[in-house]
């Protein structure tokens, strides 16, 4: 799985002279060994899927037999740790 965080640090990347400078360093996390349903062992390169808890991801074309690679396209808005945040 490959979970795809913002890019870059601020909102408005082009406000600084150097945008590179504000890259986010740790915007991709790979989780190599993650599990999933046998189920989606036929899924095809494009398909779509929901892992509760987690988001919606998408098959890449890397994937190959018994090696699927899904990438992270939308995450779930988390209203409660906002709340709790405010308290």
């Amino acid at each position: 799985m490959r979970l795809y965080d913002r890019l870059f640090q601020d909102p408005d990347p082009e406000a600084q002279d150097d945008f590179i400078a504000n890259l986010k360093p740790n915007s991709l996390e790979v989780l190599p060994h993650a599990q999933v349903e046998p189920s989606l062992a036929a899924a095809a390169p494009g398909a779509r899927v929901q892992f509760e808890r987690q988001g919606y991801f998408c098959v890449d074309p890397d994937s190959a037999a018994g090696k699927l690679v899904f990438n992270r396209t939308v995450t779930l808005k988390d209203d409660f740790a906002k709340s709790q945040a405010k308290a």
